[in-house]
């Protein structure tokens, strides 16, 4: 290690000649290299010499104050099994992980590569202007590759797979030795699906470099080993361009880019990579899962021909590892585990927009005279805003925005993308709108029916709908192909804002700072949080695909209101595209409208009789290649031989994999489509 790099904040000094050491359980530690927000690192020796340790390593060890914290803990202990489970030369080794008796705090016992990581070898050869050669890219990524097949693989000592999944694979998390040697680190967000005795993780906040993580991870759906196989394809594209395969103007924008797979800069390098190579990268960055390779191996192989010799890929490998160290030796040090910890922050920065009283980002008020002449006003910038969103303010209104004169809204850039994309919310009816393609009477026509039909004809247009029994409620639904685009509301409770703190992701005192430093951030509410730290960005990204569901699912509860569909109306200043497959917005439309005992209810009458699926006609063909939600697929399954419905329903609470509730509601889906019939 370089002498005398730096002081850190606890004042311990990296590469002292007389480095101050404390001890911890069997080791002196040595050097603390990073702190995060449940754990530290040090560079650490045995207090006294043992055979199967090195002279020096890395402890990771549980911060004191999360002690008592038992989702730290258990991911802590999650992370020395699921890691310690893997001995692989190309997996950094976990030698031991204990508890220091007078503290209690667990520790893990980890293996010092010393050299750089792959983040900080991009980085340098950014600077310098230079790329990986295309060999030695992809032999780091099938060494790589070689870890995760072990990790994939690895069983726990009675022979049960453990079914490991990375879910981190970043460039920070690939360590580069000066010997040219290539390993796989930090498994501290890894999960296994075979373990029983710690909690799930399902629908809990993922974690990770978001700009490597594989689309269904970003959605929040199920991930498996092949989302490590994607991020591993994103890194080896990355390195192979030299720049991120995913961008965009804010997280938000990334998580999008890699939600639909844009891999515009991959087909531009397209010429420039040997032939095949792009093809191979392009089957394992693909949307579906079931598309890409099935096993680490597999991906591996497809990559042996474009790869380097490995004695000469090592020696590539050494020397540009030496010379990124030698150039970072008197900035900072990077050790397996740091990356996936940010630094400490000592205090906060005099620009932290969390320290800054709101009155500091006070504006001029804004001021809207309507059509009809009536002044609304003063209004703050969030008022302002949540007053076009909502359609209280409409394209024929004038504004005065913040001091710069009343002029008609239509003249406004800044505020024209918060307004609506039509004009329904706003005047409830558009102008000459013509006989819409179908519609009607709520709940005479129910939504499901229209839901059906939009997916039926995979059409593309828009759903207006109105409701009038209590307060007037406006939304727009827009369709593409068959799949929800964008939701509109005239509801002010349906904004994100509001949205986040009903479902307690954020804090009425958190939402009104970010309301009141809004302007800073064009009015974009997501990236106001985001760049608050208060809202992980990858929360923000699911939760505005869950305000979209839920604002389609409240249609399901309208006891009166008329809805119009109308053909090829597309919405205008879309920002973030929901793409929502509308088999899953059925389902959980009819489980706000028959909530717990409801669906028994309403088939109380039908227990006798029969229900057989029916044979695939021209009138359901176009629902053959739908992939429908879990308890929709399973209730077809029970229903391979037509059932009674009593029978059907006991069938399904043997399995044990579906409930009573959702198989009715999978009835419904299925009576509606015709796929299903009663005799």
């Amino acid at each position: 290690m370089a002498r005398g790099i730096k002081n850190l904040a606890d004042g311990t000094k990296i590469g002292d000649d007389e480095p101050r050491m404390r001890r911890f359980g069997p080791f002196y530690l040595e050097t603390r290299l990073a702190v995060g927000g449940t754990a530290e690192v040090y560079v650490a020796r045995p207090a006294e010499a043992r055979a199967d340790l090195p002279d020096r390593l890395v402890v990771k060890r549980l911060l004191p104050h999360m002690l008592n914290e038992p989702d730290a803990r258990t991911m802590f202990e999650r992370e020395a099994k699921l890691h310690a489970a893997i001995d692989h030369e190309n997996v950094v080794k976990v030698f031991f992980s204990g508890v220091e008796e007078s503290t209690g705090e667990p520790y893990l016992a980890l293996e010092l590569v010393d050299g750089v990581d792959g983040y900080r070898l991009l980085r340098k050869l950014k600077q310098d202007g230079k790329n990986l050669p295309v060999g030695l890219s992809v032999h780091i990524a099938r060494e790589v590759l070689r870890a995760l097949a072990s990790a994939h693989s690895a069983r726990d000592p009675s022979g049960q797979a453990l079914h490991i999944v990375h879910r981190d694979v970043s460039p920070s998390n690939i360590y580069l030795s000066h010997d040219g040697r290539v390993k796989l680190g930090d498994f501290g967000i890894a999960q296994s699906s075979a373990r029983t005795s710690m909690r799930s993780e399902q629908g809990a906040a993922i974690k990770g470099k978001y700009a490597y993580l594989a689309p269904e991870q970003v959605k929040g759906d199920e991930a498996d080993h092949r989302a490590d196989l994607f991020s591993l394809a994103a890194v080896l594209a990355e390195m192979l361009l030299g720049q991120p395969l995913f961008s965009g103007g804010g997280q938000l924008a990334v998580l999008l880019a890699i939600r639909d797979c844009k891999l515009d800069v991959l087909e531009e390098a397209r010429p420039r990579l040997p032939k095949g190579l792009f093809d191979v990268l392009e089957r394992a960055l693909a949307k579906d899962p079931e598309k890409r390779f099935a096993t680490a191996s597999e991906l591996a192989a497809r990559l042996a021909p474009f790869d380097t010799p490995a004695h000469v890929a090592a020696s590539e490998l050494s020397a540009l590892v030496k010379a990124c160290a030698l150039q970072s030796a008197n900035r900072d040090v990077r050790l397996p585990t740091q990356s996936a910890m940010p630094a400490v922050s000592v205090g906060a920065k005099p620009d932290d927009p969390q320290e800054r009283k709101t009155s500091e980002y006070t504006t001029e008020p804004s001021f809207v005279v309507t059509a009809s002449g009536r002044l609304h006003g003063p209004w703050t910038f969030a008022q302002l805003i949540e007053s076009l969103a909502t359609g209280e303010v409409g394209s024929g209104d004038r504004v005065d925005y913040m001091g710069t004169g009343l002029r008609p809204l239509n003249e406004i850039e800044e505020l024209l993308r918060f307004v609506p994309p039509s004009t329904s919310t706003v005047r409830g009816s558009l102008t000459n709108p013509g006989a819409p393609a179908f519609g009607g009477q709520l709940p005479e026509l129910s939504m499901l029916s229209l839901l059906v039909e939009v997916l039926k004809s995979r059409e593309s247009g828009v759903l207006f709908a109105e409701r009038s029994d209590t307060n007037t409620t406006r939304k727009e639904l827009y369709f593409l192909s068959g799949r929800l685009h964008h939701v509109a509301s005239s509801n002010a409770s349906e904004l994100l804002g509001e949205y986040l703190v009903r479902r307690r992701k954020l804090a009425r005192e958190e939402l009104d700072l970010a309301l009141a430093i809004l302007p800073r951030y064009g009015g974009r509410m997501g990236d106001t949080l985001i760049s608050l730290g208060l809202v992980d960005p990858v929360e923000i990204f699911r939760a505005i695909r869950e305000q979209g569901r839920d604002r389609v699912s409240d249609l399901f509860t309208w006891k009166s209101g008329t809805v119009s569909f109308y053909r090829d109306r597309s919405a205008t200043h879309v920002e973030f595209p929901l793409d929502l497959d509308l088999p899953h917005l059925m389902v959980a439309g009819l489980e706000a409208e028959m909530p717990a005992d409801a669906p028994l209810e309403r088939y109380r009458g039908h227990m006798s009789r029969v229900l057989r699926l029916r044979p695939i006609s021209k009138e359901t063909s176009a629902f053959s290649t739908v992939a429908w939600p879990p308890s929709v697929s399973r209730t077809m399954m029970l229903l391979e031989r037509p059932q009674p419905l009593r029978e059907l329903l006991r069938l399904a609470t043997k399995s044990g994999t579906i409930n009573s509730a959702d198989v009715l509601r999978a009835v419904e889906v299925l009576t509606v489509t015709k796929l299903a019939a009663f005799d």
